[in-house]
Formats: structure tokens, sequence, C-alpha cells
């Protein structure tokens, strides 16, 4: 007699099983004047198309020695020993350094420190940003469920293999009461994921309408790091970085604008940070920032004609 066994195997993975062990760092270089680049960390090319905008994730060494070679073959590359991807204090951080063109010799570039944030362990890259994972990948999002029936007779020894973001698990069960038959095998897997893969590793998908803000504690020091800045050309690139590189709500929005002296750069940054709010319905209460109607007019219909 037949005797029908279903095995239902169902595996949820949350992205820390498979995140990298212990502290690890990240870094973004980018050109102010869009030449493509490629990196070159300890010896090791990272991206293998140029590119404008890379970030570097899970790179676990507190020093690396970079090099920078562009595609246009009139340029000179660059270099920086000892390139810190920890704090003063050897904690990990989130850092950028930028590329610009050396405005006094042509063909020369320079290579220097820009930010760093404390890491976040919910990140999400700007869409614009081509990121790739140093060292072990970490798979973000995704849900695999795999349900096997099975139908045999006793004495089959039978496998069932799953895989979940690339990485595979082996299961054997084995019957035996010496009798022997046929296996009739039905397997249904279905996998669930968001974004786009670089390198073969996923990239979760930009939009903050969803998302959480960022926390109290990574956004006060985000904001000290604006605040800390000389001109307010300055602040205005950092504050859009923090912005593109996360979601705000509405009051650090607020608190990020007010930091600026110019309505002019207030108005600027207010229209920058709406695709990253997420509480874009609330985004009138910027209005109370500007001293000029009409930049209060202006952002209105900036954000009518995203709608």
């Amino acid at each position: 007699m037949i005797r029908k066994i279903t095995l239902s195997v169902v595996l949820f993975f949350s992205i820390s099983s498979f995140a990298q062990i212990g502290p690890v760092g990240h870094l973004t270089v980018f050109s102010e004047d869009g030449d493509k680049f490629t990196l070159i960390l300890n010896g090791e090319v990272i991206n293998d198309v140029p590119q404008t905008n890379l970030r570097v994730e899970d790179l676990n060494q507190p020093y690396y020695n970079a090099k920078i070679k562009f595609e246009d073959a009139s340029l000179q590359e660059v270099s920086k020993n000892n390139l810190m991807i920890t704090d003063v204090d050897g904690i990990f951080s989130d850092v950028t350094y930028k590329i610009k063109r050396d405005k006094n010799k042509a063909g020369k570039m320079k290579f220097n420190y820009f930010s760093a944030i404390p890491v976040q362990p919910n990140f999400i890259p700007a869409s614009n940003v081509h990121v790739i994972h140093y060292g072990q990948p970490r798979p973000v999002g995704g849900v695999t469920q795999t349900t096997t029936t099975t139908s045999v007779q006793d004495g089959v020894s039978m496998g069932v293999g799953v895989n979940v973001n690339g990485v595979g698990i082996g299961m054997n069960v084995n019957i035996n009461d010496n009798l022997g038959g046929q296996v009739s095998q039905t397997t249904t897997t279905t996998t669930t994921h968001s974004g786009t893969f670089d390198h073969g590793e996923q990239v979760a998908p930009r939009g903050c309408s969803s998302q959480y803000a960022m926390s109290a504690g990574n956004f006060s020091a985000a904001l000290n790091t604006v605040k800390g800045q000389g001109f307010d050309e300055t602040r205005l690139k950092i504050a859009k970085q923090i912005a593109s590189a996360n979601c705000l709500n509405v009051n650090q929005i607020m608190q990020i604008a007010q930091v600026f002296g110019f309505e002019e750069t207030k108005l600027d940054f207010a229209k920058f940070a709406y695709d990253f709010c997420t509480e874009p319905r609330n985004y009138f209460n910027l209005n109370s920032i500007f001293d000029f109607s009409t930049s209060v007019d202006s952002l209105t219909d900036y954000i009518q004609s995203r709608n």
C-alpha cells in the first residue's frame, strides 16, 4: 500500500541571519564633476564598470589603500594610503570621499575626505548610487517558502533541496520499511524579491513613504555634521547627501532646513527632500520655515508637479 507523506518546509530568514559577523563600515566615493572612475582597494578592482557615484558596503578593515583610475585617460589617477573607514575612536563609520578636478592644473585630480555618519543597519542608498558589497554579501528582503508533497512507498530515500536568496539548504528524509517503490514528487517554490541586483546581490528600492525615518541618535549626528560646515553651499551638499541616503520625517527636514542662512537654500533643500519624506501628506508644515510667500508658492507648485 502506498503511504502518502507530505513535507512542508517553510523557511523564513531575516536580514541579520546573513549579515557580516562583526562590525563593518561603508565607503562612498563620488565625482563632483561627473567623471567616471574605477575604485581599487588594497589592489582589488571594486567596480568593473566605471561609475560617478559608488558605494562599497561591508568593509571590515579600519584602513584601506585606495586608488582611483578614470575612464577619461587624460585625467591623472589618484591614490590615498590608509583611507580611514573608522572614526578617531576606532568605531566603524559610513564615510564619504569626494573626487574633483584641480582647477589650476589640467588633468590633475583631487581625492579628499568629505563627511562621515554613524553606520545605520537599515541604510537604503539613493537610486543613483552604484552599490557593491565587499566580501560576504548581505541579501536585503525576500522570503522563500518551499512546500514539497511526495507520495512514496516504504523503503524510499528522498532528498529536498532549498535555495533561499542564493543560500543552499539540503534536507534528506529516509523511510525504510523494506518494501521499495516509486516516488511521485511535486515541489512549489515562491520567492519574493524587491529591487534590483548588482553583482548578484540585492539592493533595496528607493521610496520612503512606507519606511521609518532616521533614528534620533543617527539624525542628531547627521544634523551636527550639517551645522559644522562653514558655508550654506557646503551645508546643502551634505544635507542632500544625508536626505538621499536616508528617510526623514517632516520635523527632521525642517530642522535641517533651518540650519541654512539663505531663503533660496532652504527652498532648494525643501524641494530636494520631498522625495525622501516618510510623511509627504504633512509637508505643508514646512511652509512655516520661509520668510517670503513666494517661497511657499514655489514649494507648493513643486509638490503638485511631483504628484
